[in-house]
């Protein structure tokens, strides 16, 4: 381990003084590296499938862990978008003169040494990479153990365009020891790495916040929400709704808990019934709700679960101020909705509600880097220090000053 992070340590140096137009250069061999080699990646990711089948894995983290080529398509698609954006490396802050004649520039700089933790989906191996050598970063990547043949050969894919132009493989890397033990020791290891980024289950989470002494900024579970204000557009909450929880049940940014003023409860629960129904999601209602369509009983438990499959809690809310009051109490900060026409109401909301993102009229499930447009996304911060939301090339640099002086002293 100790001589692993030596290496990614000794390649930060060379990554992070890469020029531009050459990590571009590197990014799109990359992304052609992907396409090339797409049989040797889908056939190695069968191996996991058929590790996920025969550990009965569910079919959210299926879903997740599948990658065809229509996925590997849009694996090398977010590498090439990555490397159209701007370099986030040496940009020029902020710059002034002081009384002393000094020359004071706050330049963007890598981070250094990534630590990143996932689970289940292998596009994250390709994404993260590529996101972390754009911005001049050294990444050490752990997966999932239902993902470890699909994420070996994406690693090695990316790895051979780095010996090619005479790179150190260190700079895109997986973690050797992928136990628990390693994990554990990794995210000791201060002085080697700078950041870890953990993403994935709540005891995932927990377990490297706890006990990190390296910096974390967590990739937290997506406890989200929408709102159906009285003053909605019902065809528009409808569309909105099927899609934030049925389109893919089983991400983050997926809808978790609907919440209905009462006013207009009676109308437009009977139409979403419809459609849930008709989407096979399974739903859970407070009292008031079951009073109009056909649900389980929603208890306190069902509004605290994220549950990365088609099921959805229901509950029937006063007004505004109630709809934030139950996101306050159950929200995980990640993503929330309202559907209103009132743009008192929908100020409000927006204003009010502490989490990363919060949307007026459109589903949560755009809370992602891709959707963004920062082609990929590390993960989706919810801390509020340094990073929040879909962590892309910018919030994966930090800055130091740079001070130009002519003999002064103090």
């Amino acid at each position: 381990m100790k001589q692993f992070l030596r290496d990614a340590k000794k390649a930060k140096s060379i990554i992070s003084n890469l020029s531009g137009e050459l990590k571009n250069n590197i990014l799109l061999q990359m992304s052609e590296a992907l396409l090339g080699n797409a049989l040797f990646i889908i056939r190695e990711n069968m191996r996991d499938i058929d590790y996920g089948r025969a550990n009965n894995l569910s079919s959210s983290i299926m879903d997740r862990l599948l990658l065809t080529p229509s996925r590997i398509e849009d694996m090398a698609t977010a590498i090439r978008e990555i490397a159209a954006l701007k370099d986030p490396v040496g940009r020029t802050l902020e710059g002034w003169v002081t009384e002393n004649a000094l020359n004071i520039q706050k330049v963007s700089v890598p981070i250094g040494v990534i630590g990143i933790i996932y689970e289940s989906r292998p596009n994250v191996t390709s994404d993260t990479a590529a996101l972390c050598f754009k911005s001049g970063n050294v990444c050490i990547l752990k997966g999932g153990k239902e993902a470890e043949y699909s994420n070996q050969a994406i690693a090695k894919v990316l790895q051979e365009v780095l010996m090619q132009n005479n790179l150190p493989i260190g700079a895109i890397s997986l973690l050797p020891d992928s136990s628990r033990e390693g994990v554990a020791n990794l995210i000791k290891e201060d002085a080697f790495v700078d950041l870890i980024i953990p993403r994935g289950g709540e005891a995932l989470i927990r377990f490297v916040n706890q006990n990190s002494s390296v910096p974390v900024i967590k990739h937290d579970k997506g406890l989200c929400h929408t709102y159906i204000d009285k003053y909605a557009d019902m065809e528009k909450a409808v569309k909105i709704c099927i899609n934030a929880k049925c389109q893919r049940p089983g991400v983050c940014n997926a809808m978790e808990t609907l919440l209905v003023h009462q006013d207009l409860a009676k109308y437009i629960l009977p139409k979403l019934y419809t459609e849930f129904t008709a989407n096979g999601t399974e739903l859970f209602g407070c009292s008031e709700t079951m009073k109009l369509i056909a649900t389980k009983e929603a208890t306190e438990a069902d509004y605290e679960t994220e549950y990365l499959a088609n099921i959805l809690s229901i509950k029937i809310v006063k007004n505004t101020d109630e709809a934030i009051e139950h996101i306050e109490k159950y929200g995980s900060g990640h993503s929330e909705a309202i559907i209103s026409e009132s743009y008192t109401e929908i100020n409000k909301f927006l204003n009010t509600v502490d989490s990363a993102c919060v949307y007026a009229n459109a589903s949560t499930r755009f809370t992602d880097g891709g959707a963004f447009g920062f082609g990929a996304e590390v993960g989706i911060s919810t801390n509020k220090l340094h990073a929040r939301g879909p962590m892309g090339i910018n919030e994966l640099t930090t800055y130091k000053f740079k001070i130009l002086g002519n003999g002064q002293t103090r």
